[in-house]
């Protein structure tokens, strides 16, 4: 053997050990595609508690239809004791809460704390602590016209409705969510895109909520019509989750029809690798397969995510569906989530275990939300410790301290005059 092969399988063999922790922490780590037979199982019993038939569970409108919203419902569906029957008895009244059947389906009902149940079931440590805002990001002065969010120069949210197929515990939007599904009226959504046609250097839209997919076919056709028609408008983004908590809403006819008003992109929100089911999975590459370019927005959840491994995991799982893990969200201080809020210690520490430990394509940016709605800002471990007029120092992925030229930039006109000067 000679020198230089020595030389790279011991390196190999460095590499190999700094990634067996995660290799022998991932087999413990539950996947909704490896958890195929026992989901559907769950779902049978939910279809014949609820009187479904394969055709209606596959059917989106049902699934909206049917979710769940009782108590009485619920303790049908999933075992409860007394207090967490209790708890969301006492929560109903203050916030709502909804479940789609099929989302429903995901929790493993012998886990008290499954991450699942924990985001779509109350529990009594919503009540545990009154800190937080039912504004974190200030939306409510930041709203210039119609339903607009407006934070940044070139760009804007519409939020169009205030319906989802399931009402996340960690939602920040809960203030807006109230008791009865109500889409914006048409005058407000004229006047937001009015306002839009009148500001030029509004070139990107993101169509939010609620969950803008939770409209019907006719009514996003008018929305993206509308926005496609204004010629500085040249992004069109939606925010989404029903890929996660109803994936059969991503019909064929709706795929067929989106296809039509690219560049467009969709952003969804999956937190956890139980998400990512065999109906997940399809549902995104239906997307895909129209070029329709996947992100993930996860928000960084105490009992759900808060693990360099989970988080890991998840993103290998997203990118197996061609979903691009785009941003983990520090939780927002919102009223009633204190129990979801994490240090941002945490957060640094799970970007520690990907950047070097996965592929660049695997590693989304960890941002906070400056408070007051002052807009995202990224938040990186230090790799820059120190540097001087000619020099930088860093630290490398794997902690070793280096020393690195730093030449000033020179104008390219002015590097080709001197060469040619000789």
């Amino acid at each position: 053997m000679n020198e230089k092969r020595k030389i790279s399988l011991e390196r190999a063999n460095v590499l190999k050990s700094r990634i067996m922790d995660y290799l022998e922490a991932r087999p413990s780590i539950k996947k909704g595609q490896e958890l195929s037979q026992t989901i559907q199982k769950r779902q049978v019993h939910i279809k014949n508690v609820l009187g479904a038939t394969d055709d209606t569970w596959n059917d989106y409108k049902w699934q909206l239809k049917h979710r769940i919203n009782s108590l009485d419902v619920l303790k049908k569906l999933l075992p409860l004791n007394d207090k967490e029957t209790k708890a969301i008895e006492t929560i109903s009244s203050m916030y709502r809460w909804s479940v789609s059947p099929y989302y429903l389906s995901l929790i493993d009902p012998d886990n008290p704390f499954d991450p699942i149940k924990l985001m779509s079931i109350p529990t009594a440590l919503e009540l545990s602590c009154d800190d937080g805002s039912l504004d974190p990001m200030n939306e409510e002065h930041t709203n210039p016209a119609g339903s607009i969010t407006r934070r940044y120069p070139d760009r804007l949210i519409i939020n169009v409705t205030n319906e989802c197929a399931m009402y996340c515990r960690h939602c920040q939007r809960r203030r807006n969510i109230g008791q009865e599904d109500q889409m914006r009226s048409r005058s407000e959504l004229e006047a937001s895109i009015n306002y839009i046609r009148e500001n030029e250097e509004i070139r990107d839209i993101l169509i939010t909520g609620g969950d803008p997919l939770t409209l019907s076919d006719t009514q996003l056709k008018w929305l993206l019509d509308n926005l496609r028609a204004i010629p500085h408008v040249e992004i069109i983004r939606i925010g989404s989750r029903t890929p996660v908590t109803l994936p059969q809403r991503i019909t064929d006819e709706l795929v067929a029809m989106l296809k039509n008003y690219h560049p467009l992109f969709i952003n969804t929100h999956f937190n956890h690798p139980v998400e990512i089911t065999e109906e997940a999975r399809i549902a995104c590459e239906k997307l895909a397969n129209a070029g329709i370019p996947l992100g993930n927005q996860a928000v960084h959840l105490n009992g759900v995510n808060n693990d360099k491994f989970v988080m890991r995991v998840l993103n290998h799982e997203l990118l197996k569906i061609r979903v691009k893990p785009y941003y983990i969200f520090h939780a927002k201080s919102v009223k009633g989530t204190h129990h979801f809020a994490t240090s941002i210690d945490d957060g640094i520490e799970i970007m520690e275990y990907l950047r070097g430990y996965t592929s660049g394509m695997a590693i989304p940016t960890y941002i906070v939300n400056a408070p007051g709605g002052k807009g995202k800002t990224p938040i990186l471990p230090e790799y820059l410790i120190s540097r001087g007029k000619d020099y930088f120092v860093i630290r490398t992925w794997e902690g070793e301290i280096l020393k690195h030229e730093n030449h000033p930039t020179e104008d390219i006109e002015t590097l080709y005059e001197k060469l040619m000067q000789g």
